[in-house]
């Protein structure tokens, strides 16, 4: 039994990162999947597949690597809000990751968003993640 399955999300693409695997499965939930489309988004995944037809749902992500260097386009991935000890920021403490290069996903009132998009819209919440 899983007891923190965005961790579990993210040590996976941090695994298969490491590994230089091209692809991912992981099995699906809301949650990971709206973190998936904002890495989709954000330019750090090449693609991702929602498969439903098996029980539990699986999300299917091929990981973006440089052409010539092969060097994955995500550095980092880290948990910041964790089951024992939750993150909450106010809208004006948002964390700003690598000065602005990288991401924070925020779990906000009005859903799941980067901290850039959260701070335009003036609301804070639980910062799920950091990703570079």
């Amino acid at each position: 039994m899983i007891t923190d399955p965005i961790a579990d999300y993210l040590t996976r693409i941090r695994n298969a990162v490491m590994a230089n695997h091209r692809v991912v499965e992981i099995p699906a939930s809301n949650l990971k999947k709206e973190i998936t489309k904002i890495l989709f988004d954000k330019g750090y995944i090449l693609n991702f597949k929602f498969e439903e037809e098996t029980k539990p749902g699986m999300i299917k992500i091929a990981l973006k690597y440089h052409p010539i260097t092969k060097q994955s386009a995500i550095t980092q991935i880290e948990r910041i809000s964790k089951p024992g000890l939750r993150r909450y920021v106010g809208a004006e403490d948002l964390p700003r990751v690598l000065n602005g290069l990288g991401v924070a996903i925020v779990s906000t009132s009005r859903g799941l968003m980067t901290d850039k998009e959260a701070r335009t819209l003036g609301v804070g919440g639980e910062v799920i993640c950091f990703v570079s």
